[in-house]
């Protein structure tokens, strides 16, 4: 199982270090929220508690024992360890008793791998003594910043998405938005750290993003129109609201507000449409598997591409009512191939199995329609293929 591992910076504030259980033995943290933990993947923790996991769910070359560093992900971690890295709660339940807090893994714990029985278990240790083969195990509580946490995925990766990445329901959608009337001094195009001119309903709010031609997202299947892709500008700041006024014949003038540009994909211009900054929702994603069936398509690649690798991010036509939820892990399949039996005088068309070859982390969802990224991949991805439950 192939592994995402992000850059060496601490990624802060990604809850989505709640895959933390990943086996880390975590440390029984103070002052930490307590972050939730479903039912369900209790369960599954407190049954593995028992019994331990069988060794036939290990990955082939899981370690005697690791030491958690900076840029690790989770995800990473998890797949050291067992053939499913989404199955944190597995790992979690290897060592129970220590790992109180699921959600809380450093830099410099050391994770041992036990196997006794037919079964394994995963310890939270530090070698202890001179020659390096005692190995204390036992709980610590351990004071630190919550930015020292590693994410349970390569979340550098999907931060920009969550601003970038819309989905909206229809073209009018856009059309009513706020836009920009008139730029500075008249420019063409506005770069960061100018003005732009704005009117329409603010309704109260300060930031925005830009967004301009959207274009229809159609079912592979259907054809069915499932929603409108924008091509994301950048994101401006409000400096001053607009107003009504009156010109020197007595005729009514419209104000309109004054924005500054704050960051640019691509240079803004007259006409570019605004939607409201989305909030930054990474809290509570935990990577695992659908509860219920899900079968779908990719319906395009993110950015206009052909096709896709691992760490690109595509559009899925399945969401919300199809019972998608950020933190679901998807597998991707290739079709097989239809040939021809060349070993036999009738030449018979045969048609291949199809190949799983490849895994989905879905992180927005939609109505109808989600984003995912791609963690690993052994082909190219294009839009048509198929998803399912990992």
């Amino acid at each position: 199982m192939s592994q995402c591992m992000p850059s060496a910076r601490a990624l802060s504030l990604s809850v989505l270090v709640a895959l933390g259980v990943g086996g880390s033995g975590l440390a029984l943290a103070q002052g930490f929220p307590n972050y939730p933990v479903t039912s369900q993947q209790k369960a599954t923790a407190q049954q593995v508690a028992q019994a331990g996991v069988p060794l036939s769910e290990l990955s082939p070359n899981a370690p005697d024992s690791y030491t958690v560093k900076r840029g690790d992900t989770l995800w990473g971690i998890s797949g050291l360890f067992l053939k499913s890295p989404w199955r944190w709660p597995e790992l979690w339940g290897m060592n129970l008793q220590q790992i109180r807090n699921p959600h809380l893994i450093f830099p410099g714990q050391v994770l041992y791998l036990e196997k006794r029985d037919g079964r394994a278990r995963l310890r939270l240790g530090q070698p202890v003594g001179g020659d390096g083969g005692t190995v204390k195990l036992s709980p610590r509580v351990r004071e630190g910043s919550i930015d020292d946490a590693i994410s349970s995925v390569p979340v550098h990766l999907l931060e920009p998405f969550f601003n970038e990445a819309v989905i909206f329901q229809s073209s009018d959608e856009l059309l009513r938005a706020p836009r920009i009337v008139a730029t500075q001094e008249g420019r063409v195009m506005v770069s960061r750290g100018e003005t732009a001119y704005v009117r329409g309903d603010l309704a109260g709010r300060r930031e925005f993003r830009l967004f301009r031609e959207p274009k229809p997202l159609r079912d592979p299947a259907t054809q069915e129109v499932l929603g409108f892709e924008a091509q994301y500008v950048g994101s401006l700041a409000l400096t001053r609201e607009g107003a009504e006024g009156t010109g020197a014949d007595g005729q009514p003038l419209v104000i309109p507000s004054t924005f500054t540009i704050t960051a640019l994909r691509q240079e803004a211009t007259v006409g570019d449409r605004l939607a409201p900054t989305a909030p930054r929702d990474f809290d509570n994603v935990v990577p695992r598997a659908p509860a219920q069936d899900v079968a779908g398509q990719v319906v395009s690649i993110y950015g206009d591409g052909m096709s896709a690798g691992q760490n690109h991010i595509v559009a899925l036509n399945r969401g919300s009512r199809d019972g998608l939820e950020r933190g679901h892990v998807l597998a991707l399949w290739r079709d097989g191939q239809v040939v021809r039996d060349r070993t036999s005088e009738d030449r018979a068309a045969m048609k291949l199995p199809d190949e799983r070859h490849g895994l989905l982390f879905v992180f927005r969802v939609f109505d109808r329609m989600s984003y995912a990224l791609i963690l690993n991949v052994q082909e190219p991805v294009k839009p048509g293929d198929r998803f399912t439950q990992p």
